[in-house]
């Protein structure tokens, strides 16, 4: 259980003691002085209870719902595992704008670019840049060339005993 989570189980614990309370007729700001929050709060809070019972004080799922389910994610899985070009792409290289066009073509859902990385990195996906070297590349003709090309190409100093720099004092 993350801290967030532990916290807002302890913010639930507060309001149900502090609904329980102010249902036995305890007065709101002695409710707030024994649950430690602001008579303001418990004001909200006892609305709540009036509106709703004490279910109207359960803690509520907060922020955006998880938009793929476990279903979804393990279908996405194999998609990505499949490869780009079986999903009609040009190359079989996986960039986060085709991972989001896969979920919106597959799921519906539209995903920025951070939001496709956090769904791939939650599948246990990692960067992964491809090598820029052909696959025709020739290592041997490479080191030929290193050795007996590149010296004469590279350009040297005539005399090194010359200074490179201009002097800026008046002579």
């Amino acid at each position: 259980m993350g801290k967030s989570e532990r916290e807002s189980k302890a913010l639930q614990r507060r309001r149900l003691r502090a609904g329980r309370l102010l249902t036995r007729g305890v007065a709101q700001a002695e409710v707030a002085r024994r649950v430690g929050v602001s008579r303001t709060t418990v004001s909200v809070w006892n609305r709540e209870l009036a509106a709703s019972g004490l279910d109207g004080l359960k803690a509520r799922p907060r922020g955006r719902p998880p938009g793929l389910s476990d279903a979804q994610r393990g279908e996405l899985m194999k998609a990505l595992l499949g490869g780009a070009l079986a999903e009609g792409f040009a190359t079989d290289l996986w960039t986060l704008p085709r991972v989001g066009a896969l979920i919106e073509r597959r799921f519906g859902r539209a995903y920025s670019e951070s939001q496709a990385w956090r769904i791939l990195v939650k599948l246990g996906f990692s960067c992964q840049r491809p090598s820029s070297r052909a696959l025709e590349r020739n290592e041997a003709a490479i080191q030929r060339w290193k050795r007996t090309r590149w010296p004469v190409l590279k350009k040297t100093p005539r005399n090194k005993a010359e200074s490179s720099s201009s002097s800026t004092r008046a002579g």
